[in-house]
């Protein structure tokens, strides 16, 4: 049963923000998905936001060309060799160069546009690699934005930012899609894909998810090129 609100929920084809825009679906909203081809070099994500859109039911999903890889300055953009030697402490390569940024920029203009007054995105800020753009401090201060930013904000038609994953390790998230009863196997994580539509299993995105399924003790839909070191 919706609630008949609508929300934009940015969908990379990644698990998490798979599991963002089905709790968006949990709790009524309808959805409008909008996923950035931004000539990433995992373009095979593409396929699987276009699998988890359909999946949700969302009302309509938009894959908005934007050309990031005109600025470069990532591995997922220019290149750069994707790091494959572990999750470190220091902002890595593969960070786009405010990405979060741009996309909830674009999704609040869409959300403005169609009376959607409610952005879902699947960041989190437990078991990640670091981003400045997946912190809670981030996502309080583009909520402000939003409202100083927009016609709807100033009327009083206040903007909320959704992110239902932001306090919750990799393993908490396996678990809500199990929960949730959606398919993980759909949804694609690797910055580096390996041939045969595979997983590489040593670039960061990969470790990550291999760990949360391991500590959630649910088995890992994926499948690896390499069996991803979690240690």
């Amino acid at each position: 049963m919706t609630n008949g609100k609508l929300a934009v929920a940015l969908i990379s084809g990644g698990l998490d923000s798979m599991v963002s825009a089905a709790l968006a679906r949990e709790a009524g909203y309808r959805l409008l998905a909008l996923s950035i081809d931004y000539n990433q070099r995992h373009q095979v994500e593409l396929a699987a936001a276009r699998r988890i859109a359909a999946l949700l039911g969302a009302e309509r999903h938009v894959v908005l060309p934007i050309d990031l890889s005109a600025f470069g300055g990532s591995a997922l953009t220019a290149d750069i060799a994707v790091p494959k030697t572990g999750v470190g402490t220091d902002i890595p390569v593969t960070y786009v160069p405010a990405r979060n940024t741009i996309f909830l920029s674009l999704a609040l203009g869409w959300g403005e546009a169609a009376g959607a007054r409610d952005l879902f995105i699947g960041v989190n800020a437990l078991d990640y690699s670091g981003y400045p753009d997946c912190r809670p401090e981030f996502i309080a201060a583009f909520e402000a934005l939003a409202d100083l930013a927009t016609k709807a904000g100033v009327e009083g038609d206040r903007f909320r930012i959704h992110a239902p994953l932001q306090h919750m390790t990799k393993a908490d998230i396996a678990r809500e899609a199990d929960r949730l009863g959606i398919d993980a196997g759909m949804s694609w994580s690797c910055y580096d894909p390996a041939p045969g539509s595979l997983h590489c299993g040593a670039c960061d995105s990969c470790r990550l998810r291999a760990k949360g399924f391991a500590e959630a003790g649910l088995p890992d839909p994926t499948a690896y090129a390499t069996t991803p070191a979690i240690g």
